[in-house]
């Protein structure tokens, strides 16, 4: 007599990415303005941003003893990178070194894509590639 074990595999589906930082409601700003997302729960130490109708969001969690990463110098690792596509490189830097952003000197490849820091240090990429 053989025992039949039905079973499924449970459903996932992507929720959020949430970044380690020295201010989560000064982060989320930043990246609330980039994207256009809304502050769905906020507390002292945590700030999630959701999309509309459903779609994935972003949280930014306080640590206490964060430390920027050091990009490009390895020292302290990079401990997150995002991709942006954007239509046009010049004008989303423009916009987003007004929201908050800077630019380090090193720019791999330029003319693809641009390496911005966000206010707490992590780099991200924007790119007309995607």
């Amino acid at each position: 007599m053989t025992t039949e074990t039905t079973s499924t595999t449970p459903a996932f589906r992507y929720a959020a990415v949430t970044f380690d930082c020295a201010d989560p409601v000064e982060l989320s700003r930043f990246y609330g303005e980039m994207f256009g997302l809304s502050v769905a729960y906020s507390s002292d130490d945590f700030v999630f941003l959701a999309g509309k109708d459903g779609a994935a969001g972003l949280g930014f969690n306080r640590l206490a003893d964060y430390r920027r990463p050091t990009w490009p110098d390895p020292a302290q690792e990079k401990q997150a990178h995002i991709e942006v596509g954007v239509d046009d490189l010049d004008a989303a830097e423009a916009r987003l070194l007004t929201l908050g952003a800077t630019k380090p000197e090193s720019q791999p490849q330029p003319d693809r894509w641009r390496v911005l820091l966000d206010p707490a240090g992590h780099p991200f990429c924007i790119t007309t590639l995607v």
